[in-house]
């Protein structure tokens, strides 16, 4: 397979699984395994094209948000964000910094993604029983920026699933609110640990050699793909649950288990 359509299924592979609750990095994983392993900037790249496209999604909504300040609703909102992001970055940078993150290897990626499905399943039905909230509370912003630290250390666990699981079980029972929490939150989560990785590239020498026209294609495609994904998504939550993510999580981690060898 040649090199540029080799970045152009990876980036629509980014952008189809980074905000669905499936792991993007289990597919890559797999995808990666037959198509030829990526640069790390080539990954972080192409992360970036997701988050573009789930900041144009969102666009209204955040421009709602910073405009709308003098309303107290806006404020209580937009502190929680702030909250829950920060959260992540004071505990998760100690935590990246320590090194505390399993490798990305079949093994553990596959278990991940069967104990997230079975959690997922569990998780949904507990909360469907205690109400439809739709209030942020400050324990569902306190606990999603936790799931998203979580979510770094356990590749495979899904910083999106990690999160609108955590949040549904502590009161924020509609899928809907929850998962627009989650993916507002997201947006400076990963932005900030994209820059991150970039400088850690960046000071270490690592971001010579790049097929610039590659890296090009495969960011345009995880833009549109991610864009896509994330306008259905947010439609098919309304009236459906998740249970379907989580069982293609539980055959997908058996999967790789059994077909793809343990070291990889």
């Amino acid at each position: 397979m040649s090199d540029p359509l080799s970045a152009l299924l990876l980036g629509i592979l980014e952008g189809l699984t980074e905000f669905l609750p499936v792991s993007s990095t289990g597919h890559l994983l797999i995808a990666q395994h037959w198509l030829g392993a990526r640069s790390d900037f080539f990954n972080i790249v192409i992360q970036a094209g997701a988050i573009l496209a789930i900041t144009l999604v969102f666009r209204q909504r955040i421009w709602a948000l910073a405009t709308g300040l003098g309303d107290p609703a806006n404020r209580d909102y937009a502190a929680k964000l702030a909250v829950a992001f920060l959260v992540t970055a004071l505990v998760g940078l100690p935590v990246r910094l320590a090194g505390w993150e399993l490798p990305e290897t079949v093994t553990p990626i596959a278990w991940a993604l069967i104990l997230g499905g079975v959690w997922m399943i569990v998780a949904e039905r507990v909360a469907e029983r205690r109400g439809d909230g739709t209030h942020v509370t400050w324990t569902v912003a306190v606990l999603v920026g936790l799931a998203q630290v979580v979510a770094g250390v356990f590749p495979g666990t899904s910083r999106s699933a990690a999160a609108i699981f955590m949040a549904m079980l502590a009161g924020l029972g509609r899928r809907s609110s929850a998962t627009e929490f989650v993916f507002l939150v997201g947006i400076p989560t990963m932005f900030a640990a994209s820059g991150y990785a970039f400088l850690e590239l960046w000071t270490d020498g690592g971001l010579g050699g790049e097929a610039w026209g590659d890296v090009a294609l495969a960011f345009a495609a995880a833009t549109v793909t991610g864009f896509v994904v994330v306008k259905w998504l947010l439609g098919y939550i309304k009236q459906h649950r998740f249970t379907g993510f989580a069982v293609y999580r539980i055959v997908l981690g058996a999967a790789l288990l059994l077909w793809l060898p343990v070291g990889d």
